[in-house]
């Protein structure tokens, strides 16, 4: 297995905590497949429409349906009851209307999409494993302190914690350039949007047997 499974565990300071992970067992690590990710982005973002769109056309509006010129003499156009959609307030011609968007791929794309996103981000040696999260307060400054001696604030980072850390997340939220997910909640998408990945020991670990 090459060296690049094998991966030193930090301390939140940035510090080496002199463990190693041994990441052997991802024997499915091969090449990437952007197919099967580009699946699962798009039914990712599909999945996140919700379809709620609509718009009265002129049988669903309030109205009178009296005619309100004669239909000849007057000079001008032709026109039937006020909520022709030719006036204000009528109905709308072809409006949008309740739609599902919801896309799905089966299970052993989803999980050979996520094998593929994670291989390309260990090959660019874009994954940094640390011992824990541990906040003390939700204040954004601290949160900065501990996140500069593991990154740099304008790259985009995905954090991956394996349990609920509330001042972590409280801490993060004002930053636009990160985001902190639990391991079980992690996309596809996540991890292609941010390209820096900051992964407590534990949830790599549980990664590992999900996948």
């Amino acid at each position: 297995m090459n060296d690049l499974f094998k991966m030193n565990v930090l301390r939140q300071d940035g510090s080496d905590s002199g463990k190693q992970i041994d990441l052997s067992r991802l024997d499915k690590f091969v090449d990437v497949n952007e197919h099967v990710v580009y699946l699962a982005v798009k039914s990712w973002l599909a999945n996140q429409r919700q379809g709620t769109h609509k718009s009265k056309e002129r049988s669903e509006i309030s109205g009178s349906t009296r005619k309100l010129f004669k239909q000849k003499g007057t000079g001008g156009a032709r026109r039937g009851d006020i909520k022709s959609p030719l006036l204000r307030g009528g109905g709308r011609i072809f409006g949008p209307k309740p739609s599902e968007y919801t896309n799905k791929i089966n299970k052993k794309e989803k999980r050979l999409a996520l094998l593929s996103v994670l291989t390309s981000r260990f090959q660019e040696q874009a994954v940094r494993v640390i011992e824990g999260f541990k906040m003390e307060s939700y204040k954004t400054k601290d949160f900065l302190k501990m996140f500069g001696a593991l990154s740099e604030v304008d790259k985009k980072t995905l954090i991956i914690i394996s349990e609920e850390n509330n001042n972590l997340l409280l801490a993060s939220r004002n930053i636009n350039t990160v985001l902190v997910r639990r391991y079980s909640d992690v996309s596809v998408y996540d991890i292609v949007n941010y390209p820096n990945l900051l992964i407590d020991e534990s949830s790599v670990n549980m990664l590992i047997k999900s996948l």
